[in-house]
């Protein structure tokens, strides 16, 4: 490796060269913040006369790209910087040409974009794979941009720097570029490791994205054929396809369920690239062929997980959508295993969509008690493994229902007493609007699409500030538990396309609103939600309760909880230690902590046991948290009655009943956040 200190301009400068960004390059992602900040320390520059430092060009040199005619530097860091400079020079000849100063345009022409002597593939310096390359040469040449071209980032960026360079300050840019500084790094083939370089610097403003570092590591070491066969055939197809409607990619979140659903352990978000790393370490063409093909096909499943309009059936379509806006993310390494099976015709589509109604189903009743989500992670992570492929439906199904802890399926009972009171109105839009549209369209034979009709909002049937009427017409107990428990519940909401006409009125007035003929009452409504509205004569708590009945079994009608029967011996002995009866009198037979099953004595080992293995999975953690005063940890071994030694420096007490050492034990999970990651199994 050889690092010098030179003038950017002298490197763009130089004869006969190209400058490569390589297929296993991250994209150029510059926004106009960073585009911005590069124009305003060039500006600064000019007008100072001071040079500026822009940070390192990384390059690879002698390498397989080298011809006779032509020095190719392969550029491992600084492509965003060089991409936007070069930008900013197409438009400064662009200005040159304008004011009709030719030597200015053909020295910025011929100096800093093309190689004017070269054959025509080589001839524009800054080279780039595929769509980027083509919009460079119709900028440099000024050939007419099309339409559909103008969501790419090289126009963007043009288009942005376009109307902050100008006559006015065009000299000021030309000076300022000649003060910009670079520290250029060269790095010899066979010799220097540019993926470990590649790791180590971030430069261009942007950080590199897990997908960014996995695709370097991919494809950086191949030949360039390879290169080019594994991009084309399958890493550029990945990218597509992991990319969700708003063109918003989502690769580094595909691999990180890819990885999950492979490993059965859920990578942290600013590991994804190093588990990867560990997960495929042989890197051989054939190899990692194989990777990519399977990476592929899994990424199809998630294309449609994550843009549920290229399903083509349109009842699955439904359901992706379903669970596309309540957001289950947490279940796609799941649902990308089961897409598969219903792909390779494992099971039918009724079964599959069978699996996306019941995920629905465990997922928003535990919405509805208010159970934590951060459970269903290691669920999902798991339910494939219960998956038996004779019985698909019912493994599942079972394998849920056997849940215990913060990890368990709510009954109807449960979700009976939660959602009478639960405000569902004061939640994320999209969980009303699924909520309210799925309760609207079940068995409807006209559905109504609550997402894509702006004119149909959600109406409070007792306004959420009422008319002087209704405090007139209700006795006082039934107007304070409106305002007070029942405004924002499910039985005192429905749907309206004539909200702010319905507005604060009485309920009669509300129920028999005809201003001008336009029909805006309920009784000329043809939603489910206003049937039970159309006929009632007054709205108080008594009809409050009659219509949450009605609502509540269309609930267990569309979010149903299994019918199926498990026969006492399938329920495991195995309790969370949060779930366990009372320990006294009892002996433990053995845990599990982190899936992982470990023989225990009596309490005390038990108790040792667990604090041991926090104290050893993160040190910092322990001593930063509040678990040295739980465990009253000290130093004076002989200020313990019963003393277990944490290491050689520090001891806490054992000499407490089983039942404290049950309560310490549930205060450090709660902590760590860690609830559902201890088992035990009592001695019989």
């Amino acid at each position: 490796m050889e690092a010098t200190r030179q003038k950017l301009n002298d490197f763009l400068s130089s004869l006969d060269t190209n400058f490569v960004i390589p297929i296993y390059q991250r994209n150029y992602d510059w926004t106009e913040a960073e585009c911005k900040q590069l124009f305003n320390d060039i500006i600064n520059a000019g007008e100072t006369e001071t040079a500026h430092f822009i940070g390192s060009i990384v390059f690879i040199k002698d390498n397989i790209y080298t011809t006779n005619e032509t020095k190719k530097l392969s550029i491992i860091d600084g492509q965003q910087r060089l991409t936007t400079i070069t930008l900013m020079y197409i438009i400064l000849k662009n200005i040159a040409k304008e004011i009709g100063d030719e030597s200015l345009e053909n020295k910025i022409f011929e100096r800093y974009l093309i190689n004017k002597d070269l054959k025509e593939e080589d001839k524009i310096k800054l080279q780039s794979e595929g769509y980027n390359q083509e919009v460079l040469k119709q900028l440099i040449y000024g050939y007419e941009i099309g339409k559909e071209e103008y969501s790419n980032n090289l126009i963007r960026n043009y288009n942005y720097l376009r109307n902050i360079i100008l006559k006015e300050n065009y000299e000021t840019v030309l000076d300022g570029i000649k003060q910009l500084i670079y520290v250029d790094i060269s790095l010899e083939k066979g010799r220097d490791n540019p993926q470990k370089i590649f790791e180590s610097l971030n430069s261009t403003g942007l950080d590199l994205s897990q997908a960014d570092l996995i695709r370097n590591y991919v494809l950086m070491d191949l030949e360039k054929d390879q290169q080019n066969e594994l991009y084309n055939n399958y890493w550029g197809t990945i990218e597509k396809l992991a990319k969700d409607e708003k063109g918003i990619t989502k690769v580094s979140d595909f691999i990180r369920d890819y990885l999950t659903l492979k490993n059965k352990k859920i990578p942290n978000k600013n590991k994804v690239y190093q588990e990867f790393k560990i997960k495929y370490d042989e890197k051989e063409f054939k190899n990692l062929k194989v990777l990519l093909s399977d990476l592929l096909d899994y990424a199809n499943y998630y294309n449609k997980l994550i843009n549920p309009e290229n399903e083509k059936d349109k009842q699955i379509k439904k359901q992706l959508n379903y669970i596309n806006n309540i957001e289950i993310n947490v279940s796609y390494p799941f649902l990308m295993n089961v897409y598969k099976d219903y792909s390779k015709n494992i099971i039918d589509k009724d079964t599959f969509i069978s699996v996306l109604e019941l995920i629905q189903s465990y997922v928003w009743r535990r919405f509805i008690v208010g159970l934590p989500t951060n459970a269903l992670n290691k669920v999902f992570m798991k339910l494939y493994e219960e998956v038996d492929k004779e019985k698909y439906l019912y493994s599942i199904q079972k394998s849920l229902m056997l849940k215990k802890g913060t990890q368990y399926f709510p009954k109807n009972k449960e979700i009976e007493l939660a959602l009478k009171d639960k405000d569902v109105y004061n939640i994320k839009n999209k969980n009303k609007e699924y909520f309210l549209e799925r309760l609207e369209n079940y068995n409807n034979k006209e559905t109504v699409s609550i997402f894509d009709n702006e004119k149909i909002t959600v109406e409070h049937i007792f306004p959420q500030n009422p008319d002087r009427k209704w405090k007139e017409k209700l006795n006082d107990n039934d107007y304070i538990d409106f305002k007070d428990v029942y405004i924002h519940t499910i039985s005192n909401l429905t749907l309206s396309g004539n909200n702010g006409k319905l507005g604060n009125k009485y309920f009669t007035e509300k129920r028999d609103m005809n201003k001008n003929g336009e029909e805006q009452g309920y009784k000329f409504s043809r939603l489910w939600l206003n049937r039970y509205l159309k006929d009632l004569h007054k709205w108080d708590i008594e009809e409050l309760n009659n219509r949450y009945e009605i609502i509540k079994e269309r609930f267990f009608q569309i979010w149903k909880y299994p019918e199926i029967i498990i026969e006492e011996s399938e329920y495991s002995s195995e309790v969370n230690i949060f779930d366990a009866e009372d320990p006294k009198g009892k002996d433990i037979d053995y845990m599990v902590l982190f899936d992982e099953k470990i023989d225990v004595i009596n309490a005390k080992d038990f108790y040792k046991k667990v604090i041991q293995y926090f104290y050893s999975l993160d040190k910092t953690s322990f001593f930063n948290t509040e678990i040295p005063t739980i465990i009253d940890l000290k130093k004076d071994k002989d200020k313990c009655q019963a003393p277990l030694n944490l290491n050689n420096e520090y001891y806490y007490e054992a000499g407490i009943s089983n039942n404290d050492k049950f309560k310490r034990i549930k205060k450090i999970l709660t902590i760590l956040k860690c609830e559902d990651e201890l088992l035990i199994k009592y001695k019989e």
